[in-house]
């Protein structure tokens, strides 16, 4: 199966999630190329961006994952990899 590179966006609006959140990124560590994550205090949410580089069964597992939490919304975008 050919790898999908992109970037999944996270927002965490149940702050007691994030330790989940977390757990599951650590999961898929192979997956994710790079990560960035503010917290938007102003607003009292977290957001996480992430670059993926993985099957879209790995990334839709992970993706399903964290969406399956409650406070956890997860958009992401795929392409394929350049070669």
């Amino acid at each position: 199966m050919e790898n999908r590179l992109g970037v999944v966006g996270i927002v965490i609006e149940d702050r007691q999630m994030a330790s989940k959140v977390n757990a599951i990124l650590s999961e898929y560590a192979d997956l994710i190329v790079g990560r960035l994550g503010v917290p938007y205090r102003e607003r009292g949410i977290s957001v996480i961006a992430l670059i993926v580089d993985g099957t879209t069964d790995g990334i839709g597992a992970m993706t399903g994952k964290l969406g399956s939490l409650p406070g956890v919304k997860v958009r992401a975008a795929l392409t394929t990899k350049g070669k």
